[in-house]
C-alpha cells in the first residue's frame, strides 16, 4: 500500500510539473501574440499619423474609411463587387466599420509578421522583414479591395491611377516602417525575456 501511495504522489508531482510547463508555455504564447498585436496597431497608428500629416501639409487626401466600411457592410448582404462604391447605398455605421476594418487588418499583418519571423525577430527587430511583408501585401488592395470597390486592378479606373498606386506603395512602406519602429519600442520597453 505504501508503494502505491508513493507512486500516486510521484504521478501527482509529475502532473503538476507538466501543468506548470503548460501554463508557462501558454503565458509565453500570449505574450508573443500581444506583442504582435501591438506591432500591428503601432504600424497602423504611424500610417494614420503620416496620412494626417500629408493631408494637412500637402493637401493629399487620406483614405476614406467610410467607403471601406460601406464595402464591408454590403458583404453580409451578398454584395462583394461594386461598380462604384461611392454610389452604393450607404450602410449604417460605415465610417466606424471602415476604421475598425483598417485596424483589424493592421493587427492581422502584425500577427502574420511575428508568425512568419518568430521570437528571434521580436528580440532583435530589423527593418527589412516588415518592409518586405508590407510591400508584398500590396496584392490585397491592388487585386482585391480596389477592384471590388470599382477602382479597377491597382486603381486602373481612378482619375490618376499612378498616383493611386504610389499612395498605396508609400502607405504600405510607412506601415512597414511603423511596425519596425513599434517593435523596437516594445523590445526596448519590455526587455523581459521572451519564449525561447
Amino acid at each position: 500500500m505504501r508503494v502505491l501511495a508513493e507512486i500516486e504522489t510521484g504521478m501527482a508531482q509529475c502532473g503538476a510539473l507538466l501543468l506548470s510547463h503548460e501554463d508557462e508555455f501558454v503565458a509565453e504564447g500570449m505574450e508573443i501574440a500581444i506583442r504582435a498585436v501591438l506591432i500591428g496597431i503601432g504600424g497602423t497608428v504611424i500610417l494614420d499619423l503620416w496620412a494626417a500629416l500629408m493631408q494637412r501639409v500637402f493637401n493629399v487626401p487620406a483614405t476614406n474609411w467610410a467607403m471601406v466600411g460601406r464595402w464591408v457592410g454590403h458583404m453580409p448582404r451578398g454584395r462583394f463587387m461594386h461598380e462604384n462604391i461611392g454610389r452604393a447605398a450607404p450602410v449604417s455605421g460605415e465610417h466606424a466599420i471602415g476604421w475598425i476594418v483598417h485596424y483589424v487588418i493592421g493587427i492581422v499583418y502584425g500577427l502574420l509578421l511575428v508568425g512568419l519571423l518568430g521570437v528571434t525577430w521580436l528580440r532583435e527587430p530589423t527593418l527589412l522583414p516588415p518592409m518586405i511583408l508590407a510591400l508584398g501585401l500590396l496584392v490585397a488592395p491592388y487585386f482585391i479591395m480596389m477592384p471590388s470597390m470599382g477602382s479597377g486592378i491597382a486603381g486602373a479606373k481612378t482619375p490618376k491611377p499612378n498616383v493611386t498606386r504610389l499612395k498605396s506603395v508609400v502607405g504600405h512602406s510607412v506601415f512597414g516602417l511603423g511596425m519596425y519602429v513599434t517593435a523596437l519600442m516594445i523590445e526596448a520597453d519590455l526587455s523581459a525575456p521572451l519564449a525561447g
